[in-house]
């Protein structure tokens, strides 16, 4: 019984990401936010606790649950994201006879795509289809010593983790609810600095990314125009790839970055395409994340991948009630941990 009640906790989302830390605590029968906090964090420094020495990490998480916190946590048991760029998530089939064999096939797939050795990762591999010949499985695998670090900044802080994902993971999740996520979608979850892209078909098929975000959109337009990184941080989310007088100059300078980031998207279709579909066709683009705030982003992934897209806004569902509300232009930065702490009761104990 004690057991029992231990895993009925509710649950809070925890994300801890290469530029920030977020944490938000969701009644989920009432849809009802009870608490949520953000930190900012030095990249570089992040990413040697998550390589290294976890103490930075540790230290930001303290001051996070003691100084950031508005609201409060409904339990201190947590569903961990990390970063998707820091993950690899494939999706593979496989013949139905091979079913016995399925751990060596999937260790093949590691060392065929993984650039790390089996030895320094955590793998994990799930059956998601199968039919009279094929199944479709999806591998996840994530570097062992992120993993430990993150798992023991929380355990010193009190924090049980019940389950750990990629944050696109989470991002499809509220996408799927709130979005016509039902639909086979294409996501581009465009952050500070990284830009994770992700094919949602039922679960997340396949994932890729780029080192491009909402800060490199600014520092483009900073250089291009000669202005300072406010003034063309302004300039990116008031006039972006919109049309007016300063538009010429704006769009040249976010293009290449917007370029890059459409050849990877591309690049993420195509393996969906050429190994995934099974007849299925991609209905949608959803733009979303901190760096998606650039008025007519839109429309340019729509022209240039000849697709329906549009930036998402999935937070209709959510009601924070009394707690001051994250400003506008700062919501978006919390999809990711709206989507960890939406995990469905029981869904990881059926």
């Amino acid at each position: 019984m004690k057991n029992l009640l231990y895993k009925d906790k509710p649950l809070v989302g925890l994300d801890i990401g290469s530029t920030d830390m977020k944490i938000m605590s969701i009644d989920q029968d009432k849809q009802y936010v009870t608490g949520y906090g953000v930190i900012d964090l030095d990249p570089l420094q992040i990413r040697k606790a998550f390589d290294e020495d976890n103490e930075y990490l540790l230290k930001n998480l303290k001051v996070l649950l003691e100084r950031k916190l508005v609201g409060h946590l409904v339990s201190n048991r947590v569903v961990l994201g990390i970063p998707t760029s820091r993950t690899y998530s494939r999706t593979f089939t496989v013949p139905v006879d091979s079913e016995s064999s399925l751990k060596d096939a999937v260790a093949i797939e590691v060392g065929q795509y993984i650039p790390l050795p089996l030895s320094l990762l955590y793998v994990d591999y799930e059956i998601i289809e199968r039919n009279k010949e094929m199944l479709t499985v999806v591998m996840s695998a994530v570097p062992k010593k992120l993993v430990d670090n993150t798992l023991e900044a929380c355990e010193a802080l009190g924090l049980s983790v019940a389950m750990i994902e990629p944050a696109i993971n989470a991002v499809a999740r509220v996408l799927k609810d709130a979005e016509q996520g039902f639909l086979p979608t294409v996501i581009v979850d465009v952050g500070a600095a990284n830009t994770d892209i992700a094919v949602l078909d039922g679960s997340v098929r396949i994932t890729g990314g780029i080192a491009a975000g909402g800060n490199t959109f600014t520092l483009d337009i900073a250089k291009k125009l000669g202005v300072t990184l406010e003034n063309a941080h302004q300039l990116k989310v008031l006039n972006g790839l919109a049309s007016g007088p300063k538009q010429a100059k704006i769009s040249a300078a976010l293009r290449p970055s917007l370029r890059n980031i459409i050849t990877e998207t591309r690049k993420v279709i195509r393996y969906y395409n050429e190994r995934l579909a099974n007849d299925r066709r991609l209905e949608q683009v959803l733009v979303v994340g901190s760096g998606s705030n650039v008025p007519g982003i839109g429309d340019f992934f729509t022209n240039e991948l000849v697709m329906p897209a549009r930036t998402a806004n999935p937070w209709q569902e959510l009601n924070f009630g009394e707690l001051p509300q994250p400003a506008k232009q700062f919501r978006s930065r919390y999809i990711s941990v709206a989507g960890l702490a939406s995990v469905p009761k029981g869904a990881m104990w059926q």
